[in-house]
């Protein structure tokens, strides 16, 4: 009873949400002043970095790059002007109704400057995308041999320098450079030259690049893009805008849901959702926004059932179920975090019966995506005689070899923590941005900013109720543990070889699903928030974002 009577406390009162209630709001006065005191700030240094742009202007001769910096410069100030008011100004304003403005804004800004297939493993991701944009069109999608037919003019997207053959391919011999991989001043001159418009080349060939294996479902926002743009007659520069365009659309359209369907913590998801790495990824074509964006809104559902709604409903248990299924075959680590529904009570489903039969569906939706989807890719990993990893030319671990050597993985897994925790830790909020490129980071001092921001906003604020108990923070932590050791040993495992004392290619982005929900366990009664509203923290995250992307540009330009 005395939860529930919490819980009806925190939904009437809704700190943080509508009129910020509850101590640690700012003045109207103060407000203004951060709003216009963070605006000069991203200016000011907006304005130093055009230094480096000039530099690359001077070594170029590329005088474009003064118009788009100015541009950029000029979407700042709207951006900034747009955000400051809806977070600073309109209280009456819900985050649900602010954040999409935020999210397309900033992200928009990250799209253009973090061009196309400048992400993470993105050029693959395209590949997929575009296999599934010729399905929804009814043409051709691939050969027998599982490449993707593309149109003519789009092989340059693959192949900048026009290197490549399919001998050359089969061969091996010869490396395609793929455009944005490796992200320069040349590219935004590439971008420039080719434009949006269609060459007007006919006739389909066959990709250089592979699909990914995983669900189609992953790739609708991308594909229907890439449909679109292609049906208005767009060249290859137009399709991949579109399709990041639908990407960052979908992104933020859930990340709406998500917000409204949190019962609270609704400004730690939207923080969590604001980190430059978040955003970088939500504007490209990674399958990780699907991976993000329905684990947030998974996450939102089983805390809204446990805390607010009286009652499960068959509708509740259908959602949770389809997103399991949708979700689960792009990494089935994440399954893991089918565990959050055991935040619900029992006594909502109306018994141990209703509750076994919604837990089989939920797990049934994902063990039969599972086996649809990604039955091949398990079954050979875990029944490889010899293991081998490709990138690395070497060899790797069985599925056997590691089951058996329990002290070996929790080694690896020790001096992978030891030695590269802090590279994940920043990798997570956006320490290497482009390809996992290093000089195209978020400076530490950004770093640390924002951290301290989403630390802050998951702090209990004065007269807010504690929702999450002890029992079920030690249940969050222990799934987030068995996450995190899932996804170390299923890189162990496929990447890894045998020689290395580290395991190789554990990415600090792989831990955003379950960074929201891990914040708020955060919340307790021993720590209070006195000072400096949810709104304002917000802000500065938004101008922390948009000073990262404005120190990109210049970063890029010096690459020549």
């Amino acid at each position: 009873m005395a939860g529930k009577k919490a819980g009806r406390k925190q939904e009437s009162s809704r700190p943080g949400i509508g009129h910020d209630a509850g101590a640690g709001r700012m003045p109207r006065g103060h407000s203004r002043c951060v709003w216009l005191g963070g605006s000069c700030g991203v200016l000011a240094l907006g304005l130093w970095h055009l230094l480096d742009v000039r530099a690359g202007v001077l070594e170029t001769g590329d005088g474009f790059l003064y118009g788009w910096y100015g541009g950029l410069m000029v979407a700042a100030v709207l951006v900034l002007a747009t955000v400051g008011y809806l977070f600073l100004v309109r209280r009456d304003y819900g985050l649900a109704r602010i954040f999409p403005a935020a999210a397309m804004g900033i992200g928009l800004m990250y799209m253009v400057v973090l061009p196309p297939l400048s992400a993470p493993d993105e050029v693959s991701h395209y590949i997929s995308a575009y296999q599934l944009s010729s399905r929804l069109m009814g043409r051709p999608a691939r050969a027998e041999d599982e490449r993707v037919f593309i149109r003519a003019q789009d092989v340059f997207i693959e192949d900048l320098t026009g290197v490549m053959d399919y001998e050359a391919l089969e061969d091996g011999k010869k490396t395609a450079v793929v455009l944005g991989q490796k992200l320069e001043e040349g590219t935004y001159r590439t971008i420039k030259e080719r434009g949006l418009q269609s060459t007007g080349e006919d006739g389909t060939v066959m990709s250089y690049q592979m699909p990914v294996r995983t669900t189609p479902l992953a790739y609708v926002p991308q594909a229907m893009g890439i449909a679109l743009g292609r049906m208005l007659g767009l060249g290859g520069l137009g399709l991949l805008f579109l399709g990041r365009l639908f990407n960052l659309m979908f992104f933020t359209a859930m990340g709406c849901f998500t917000i409204r369907r949190m019962p609270f913590g609704k400004e730690v998801a939207a923080g969590a959702a604001l980190l430059p790495m978040t955003l970088h990824l939500a504007a490209s074509f990674s399958y990780d926004v699907m991976i993000i964006a329905l684990s947030g809104y998974f996450a939102a559902v089983c805390l809204d059932l446990a805390y607010r709604a009286e009652r499960v409903r068959v509708r509740d248990v259908a959602v949770l179920a389809l997103v399991m299924a949708v979700m689960g075959p792009c990494k089935m680590v994440y399954g893991v975090i089918a565990g959050f529904c055991l935040l619900i009570p029992v006594r909502k489903f109306g018994g141990w019966g209703k509750w076994s039969l919604s837990a089989a569906s939920v797990l049934g939706a994902f063990a039969a995506a599972m086996a649809v989807v990604n039955r091949r890719t398990v079954s050979l990993y875990t029944q490889a005689d010899q293991g081998y990893v490709d990138w690395a030319g070497e060899t790797g671990y069985t599925f056997g070899q590691l089951l058996h050597s329990p002290m070996l993985v929790l080694k690896m897994c020790y001096n992978t923590l030891a030695w590269q925790g802090e590279q994940l830790y920043s990798g997570m909020i956006g320490g290497a941005l482009g390809n996992m490129d290093a000089v195209l980071n978020t400076p530490y001092v950004v770093i640390l900013g924002l951290t301290a921001i989403l630390v802050m906003l998951a702090l209990r604020k004065p007269g807010e109720s504690i929702f999450i108990q002890w029992k079920g923070r030690l249940w969050i932590w222990f799934l987030c543990l068995v996450c995190l050791g899932a996804l170390m040993f299923s890189m162990l495992l496929a990447w890894t070889p045998a020689s290395s004392h580290v395991i190789n290619g554990v990415q600090g982005r792989y831990l955003l699903p379950l960074l929201p929900i891990f914040l708020l366990s955060l919340k307790n009664d021993k720590v209070v928030r006195t000072d400096w509203d949810d709104r304002g923290l917000l802000f500065a995250m938004a101008a922390m974002d948009i000073y990262v992307v404005l120190r990109l540009f210049g970063l890029v330009c010096l690459r020549v």
